[in-house]
């Protein structure tokens, strides 16, 4: 069973109602292994920020850790983590008024280390405050179902410019045979996505960060999907196919598995 906790203790369906009605508010997640999380110090910066900038007050690392540590405590030892920051007590009527955080955790079932390579079908869409993984997401589950009602995997979203931002909910990335290129557009920055550019930059494999255009998406030899569920092929963009490469999979495995699991302290 799925497990909630809100602010260390049970959460009840008032607290859950709350956020649901307000839908103001911002998360990180992450997968759990053992107790244990990758990337921490990404996940404290980005939960810290967006704090800051959707309440106009701080989210102490101590309290983040500490409610972590009740979570991973209270589940199982492998859990797939969703960590909400919201507020019970903000009113969209006087959206400046001084609030009191709240932290919402709630645990499921780990996601699948090996999970089938991808067809995605690209729609013309730019997140509202992409910086932000903030609870507005409508618009990612609605053209991820329209990929799937066209007969694709998944969203692919391409900005006014024509270039490559992001997937529904995932970041991307190209192998040109030499170079892993992540495309330069409005997105959110993932953690997943800092952890592998970490890991290939210790491994020595050459990584550019640039624009790439949809037009563009067939001149590749392979592509992948990212987020916090770990790595996934893409097999397709619209038209554009890819042969799925093992030995280049199985580098950014490598350097995504570099990166240290650490039990929040």
């Amino acid at each position: 069973m799925p497990i909630a906790l809100l602010n260390g203790q049970p959460a009840d369906a008032d607290a859950l109602r709350a956020l649901a009605v307000v839908n103001y508010g911002h998360f990180t997640a992450m997968q759990v292994r053992n107790r244990a999380v990758q990337g921490l110090d990404f996940h404290v910066a980005r939960l810290q920020r967006a704090t800051r900038e959707l309440f106009g007050t701080e989210l102490r690392r101590e309290r983040i850790v500490t409610e972590l540590r009740a979570a991973l405590d209270a589940g199982p030892a492998d859990a797939s983590l969703r960590f909400t920051v919201f507020a019970r007590d903000f009113d969209y009527r006087q959206p400046l008024r001084p609030v009191t955080p709240d932290v919402l955790i709630t645990l499921g079932p780990a996601a699948a280390d090996n999970r089938p390579a991808l067809r995605v079908k690209s729609y013309p869409f730019q997140r509202s405050q992409p910086h932000l993984k903030h609870v507005g997401t409508f618009p990612l589950f609605h053209y991820r179902r329209q990929a799937l009602l066209d007969g694709y995997d998944d969203a692919l979203f391409v900005g006014p410019d024509g270039t490559l931002s992001e997937g529904s909910i995932w970041n991307l990335g190209f192998w040109d045979g030499e170079v892993v290129v992540w495309p330069e557009a409005p997105a959110l920055r993932g953690t997943c996505e800092q952890l592998l550019q970490a890991g290939l930059a210790e491994q020595g494999i050459p990584q550019r960060v640039r624009p790439v255009t949809l037009a563009e998406a067939g001149d590749f030899q392979a592509a992948f999907a990212a987020n916090a569920s770990g790595l996934q092929a893409i097999r397709g963009i619209d038209e554009a196919a890819y042969a799925i490469d093992p030995a280049f999979l199985g580098r950014l495995g490598a350097a995504l598995a570099s990166r240290p699991w650490e039990i929040p302290a």
